[in-house]
C-alpha cells in the first residue's frame, strides 16, 4: 500500500513535527511539574501526612497521565503506527518524528461544568498523554504523515533509503 493510499480524506490531518532535543526535553519537564504539582495537592488534601509519598505521586500520574496504546507494523518502504487517543483532536496533538524516535504528546483543555449538585464520585479521562517509542529503522522525518479518525492517530513514516550492500569481487592484477 502506497503512503498516499493509507491516508483517507476523511481524516482530520495532524501536524507532524520534526523535534529537538531541548523541545523534548522542556515538554518532559512540564509534565514532572505538573505530576508535582499534583502530588503535593493531594498530599495537602489527605492531611499532609508523610509516608505515602510514592502513592500520592502515582495517584497525580494517573490522574494526569494516560498510556498511549499502540500498533507499529512494518513494510519494506514504511512504518505504520496506530496510537489509541480518545477523547483528544488533532489540534491537541504534538507528534515528534526523529530518524530513530517518535514522540506523540497531547493535551487536553477539558473545561469544568459548574454545576449546583455535590459531586459524590466522578472519573475523568487523562488530561495528558506521552509517549516515546524507539523506532527499529530509520525513517525520512521530513515524508512523515499522520491523520486522526475516531480516536485513533495513524501515522505513516516512510523509511530512509539507505545505501544497498554490494558484494565486490577482487580483481587479480
Amino acid at each position: 500500500m502506497s503512503p498516499q493510499a493509507a491516508v483517507q480524506p476523511a481524516k482530520v490531518p495532524v501536524s507532524v513535527k520534526q523535534s529537538t532535543t531541548s523541545d523534548v526535553f522542556d515538554r518532559i519537564q512540564q509534565t514532572y511539574d505538573s505530576i508535582s504539582r499534583r502530588a503535593f495537592e493531594i498530599f495537602d488534601n489527605n492531611g499532609r501526612w508523610f509516608g505515602r509519598d510514592l502513592e500520592d505521586w502515582f495517584r497525580a500520574e494517573s490522574e494526569l497521565l494516560h498510556p498511549i496504546h499502540l500498533e507499529m507494523t512494518e513494510s519494506d518502504d514504511n512504518l505504520t503506527v496506530r496510537a489509541e487517543v480518545p477523547g483528544f483532536s488533532a489540534n491537541e496533538l504534538v507528534i515528534n518524528v526523529e530518524p530513530n524516535k517518535l514522540t506523540i504528546v497531547g493535551k487536553h483543555e477539558a473545561q469544568e461544568e459548574r454545576k449546583k449538585a455535590k459531586t459524590i464520585y466522578s472519573e475523568r479521562c487523562a488530561k495528558e498523554v506521552l509517549r516515546v517509542v524507539y523506532l527499529p529503522a530509520e525513517v525520512d522525518s521530513s515524508k512523515a504523515s499522520a491523520a486522526l479518525k475516531d480516536g485513533i492517530l495513524n501515522i505513516e513514516l516512510p523509511k530512509a533509503a539507505h545505501a544497498k550492500t554490494v558484494r565486490i569481487e577482487p580483481k587479480a592484477v
